[in-house]
């Protein structure tokens, strides 16, 4: 059996399957003189403490009994876009893609590619059953989004359950259950290959986050689980590194705490408030991040960060005005930890909640100073201001 198959791991290009059966031929034995059937060789005794009475081994028995409690939260995702090629001319194209039952009324837990640019979304359960579904959230930075159905016996609905990614470690084994190439609910085994990877999921946004798995990923297993051998979700797969597009053991996971800490907005707001800490616009340095606009009223200016000052002069009728960045504010920590790069700023301010309050370290001229900054970005009945501490 042979698989030809599709470029690079999306959800929003369908890829190709061929299957290619070969024709066999069987000579069967009529004669009398023919061979007895031979019986099975039995396992040495020394061996048989090794094997459950089924003939599994221990670990043939974890990957078959968390296969059979979480094979139901896999759905399969199919998608359906609209594209206009020319004036007179449309395009259907199709793809497909995996997902997570988060709870009984229905929310699917997906990677925001799969879905994103789609007119048309199903899901089908585990049963066979398809039905249409409506996004109710997503968030392209971190390439999550969240869809619902209606179910009529919410019994054929079974959640996934969530775990804690921040326990994982390197060569800890994982499963993988998804769809690759519209094969539903395949599974695949492997371990954690490494932790913290950098993956790039926008222009310009990237997860640092990021799981990196050796467990077999192809087109179609974006937006399913990965699990830990407790059947807990731990990642969701996304993409793989490849040169051919098929699987070469190294692929990529979202973590269960980012998701864990993005989906309740999702499912609320439809989507994400970020952290605000006021400052729009910062110039990395050898000393730290210069401070070179903040947002005017917003909690960073609030609470006395200072940016660079306008610097005006008068020549006859004309005034002329420039900006002092020698009085801006540099970054160099923040709550204690080290801060070098925009990223590094952007993910320590993003791994916070709207309303917490965070410790800015600045130098200030040749001197170290310590602002609190209370977060913003809040729904608006929820949106604290900033507050000087």
């Amino acid at each position: 059996m042979k698989f030809f198959v599709g470029c690079f791991l999306s959800a929003l290009l369908a890829s190709g399957l061929t299957v290619c059966l070969l024709n066999s031929q069987h000579s069967v034995m009529t004669s009398a003189n023919a061979a007895p059937a031979t019986t099975p060789a039995k396992r040495p005794a020394d061996l048989e403490r090794f094997f459950t009475p089924e003939g599994l081994t221990p670990e043939e028995t974890i990957n078959v009994a968390v296969y059979d409690r979480l094979h139901k939260s896999v759905v399969n995702i199919s998608t359906k876009t609209q594209r206009v090629e020319t004036l007179f001319f449309e395009r259907q194209s199709e793809g497909m893609g995996s997902g997570s039952v988060l709870d009984k009324t229905g929310h699917i837990l997906t990677n925001y590619h799969v879905i994103g640019n789609a007119q048309n979304v199903t899901v089908t359960l585990y049963n066979g059953n398809s039905y249409d579904a409506r996004i109710v959230g997503f968030d392209p930075p971190n390439d999550i989004a969240i869809i619902k159905i209606e179910v009529p016996d919410e019994d054929v609905l079974h959640p996934i359950m969530m775990g804690d990614s921040s326990k994982l470690k390197v060569g800890m084994r994982v499963l993988a259950i998804g769809n690759p190439f519209e094969l539903e609910r395949t599974l695949t085994t492997g371990i954690v290959s490494s932790l913290n990877r950098t993956l790039e999921v926008q222009q310009d946004w990237t997860i640092k986050s990021i799981i990196q798995i050796d467990a077999a990923i192809n087109p179609g297993n974006s937006g399913g689980p990965l699990l830990d051998l407790h059947g807990r979700l731990i990642g969701m797969n996304t993409a793989i590194a490849s040169v051919s597009g098929q699987s070469s053991g190294v692929g990529f996971a979202i973590p269960a705490n980012l998701i864990s800490r993005v989906v309740p907005d999702l499912i609320a707001h439809g989507k994400v408030y970020r952290p605000e800490v006021g400052i729009q616009r910062v110039f990395e340095t050898d000393k730290g991040l210069m401070v070179d606009r903040l947002t005017p009223g917003g909690p960073a200016e609030q609470a006395g960060v200072r940016g660079p000052t306008i610097v005006r002069k008068q020549r006859g009728p004309f005034t002329t005005q420039r900006l002092d960045r020698t009085t801006a504010d540099l970054i160099v920590a923040v709550d204690g930890k080290d801060v070098k790069t925009v990223a590094d700023f952007r993910e320590s301010v993003e791994a916070k909640k709207p309303g917490d309050l965070i410790t800015l370290t600045l130098l200030r001229g040749e001197r170290r100073v310590e602002v609190r900054v209370r977060l913003g970005g809040g729904p608006p009945e929820q949106a604290p201001a900033g507050t000087r501490l």
